[in-house]
């Protein structure tokens, strides 16, 4: 049988890839703006190697990708119909693929998120945000996943909500924050308040994902490690995000010589504001010494970018065979083979 997530995480770091939203953008399967995941419908292949990819990249769950197909999202785009038949096709593709495992069938995750509808001053919307999070987990729970990942919270209120319904459904459950420019949750809280008292209500695992690259988001990724006693994952966006701009909502490109229709570089400009892998190695080293359990990236992140993290916290991927070796390369290798005519020129290569 395979390990379940407590298990996992009792043996060391686990990784779970994300990012789907970005990736299936940037290879031409979702809309930018709405960004709804009809692929899961439309293109359900696309959908199957893109899980694949990551899973192979070392992640250790398939998340189903259910990010913003909840009622609003499906309301806003006029296709409420296809609500309960997409949750439950990402979750079965999800399956498929996570039984393709070579070494150990992967885990799979049901998915949940910020619902953008969420008001604190409105008790009818905390009732509305409570009914599409439990639609949804009804799902996860007849389709048998594994635990439900909810994600991208801003305010602690609808975080705690959405541990409510999974909790009702019997599932395990790993809770993140988003945390924007303000630095504490819109209600409030701080993040690590927020994640200490979900963690007290019984959430597996606790922490942060999105909006945030590495180097705004480890701070706060601190002070929930000392705040908290159990499991804490962090998964950041792997760009340059900095502490004038910490989220990439307003990341400027100083070097961009076009006009933008956006108004900023998010979300479909971002490309010159990446993180290098090693950049996203050095972060996850440095989330591994303080004790991270719970490893990934966010949206953005590419499968190579993914190993990089699973390798640097002692993971081997399925895919690691294909990690970066120069010597090899015609201008950079180390080869005594090599022609020394070339290597000789690398200089002014």
């Amino acid at each position: 049988m395979k390990r379940s997530l407590q298990q996992r995480l009792e043996d060391g770091p686990v990784i779970c890839g994300e990012g789907y939203l970005f990736e299936l953008e940037r290879r031409g399967y979702l809309q930018a703006g709405s960004f709804v995941p009809e692929v899961a419908l439309d293109n359900p292949q696309a959908l199957k190697q893109t899980y694949r990819d990551y899973m192979l990249a070392g992640s250790d769950v398939v998340l189903a990708f259910t990010y913003n197909a909840h009622r609003e999202k499906m309301r806003i785009i006029e296709k409420e119909d296809l609500l309960e038949p997409l949750n439950r096709q990402a979750i079965r593709l999800a399956k498929e693929v996570a039984k393709e495992h070579p070494e150990e069938e992967a885990l799979v995750a049901g998915n949940i998120s910020n619902t953008n509808l969420f008001n604190p001053e409105d008790p009818a919307s905390k009732e509305a945000v409570r009914e599409m999070f439990a639609e949804m987990v009804k799902w996860c729970k007849e389709e048998e996943v594994d635990f439900v990942n909810g994600e991208t919270f801003y305010y602690y209120e609808e975080a705690k909500i959405a541990l409510e319904e999974i909790q009702k459904q019997g599932l395990p459950a790993v809770i993140t924050f988003g945390l924007m420019g303000e630095n504490v949750l819109r209600d409030g809280y701080s993040v690590e308040e927020g994640c200490r008292l979900l963690k007290e209500h019984g959430a597996l695992v606790v922490g942060m994902n999105c909006f945030r690259g590495p180097a705004t988001m480890q701070p706060y990724i601190e002070k929930i490690r000392e705040e908290v006693e159990g499991y804490v994952g962090a998964l950041p966006i792997p760009y340059r995000t900095s502490e004038e701009h910490p989220t990439f909502f307003n990341l400027p490109d100083g070097g961009c010589s076009c006009s933008l229709p956006t108004e900023t570089t998010f979300p479909t400009s971002l490309d010159p504001l990446y993180c290098n892998r090693y950049e996203l190695a050095q972060w996850a080293k440095e989330a591994h010494d303080i004790g991270v359990n719970y490893f990934g990236l966010c949206c953005g992140a590419s499968p190579s970018m993914l190993r990089e993290v699973a390798e640097t916290v002692g993971r081997e991927a399925v895919n690691s065979t294909y990690s970066p070796n120069m010597k090899k390369h015609f201008l950079f290798g180390s080869d005594d083979t090599l022609q020394s005519h070339m290597t000789s020129y690398r200089t002014k290569a």
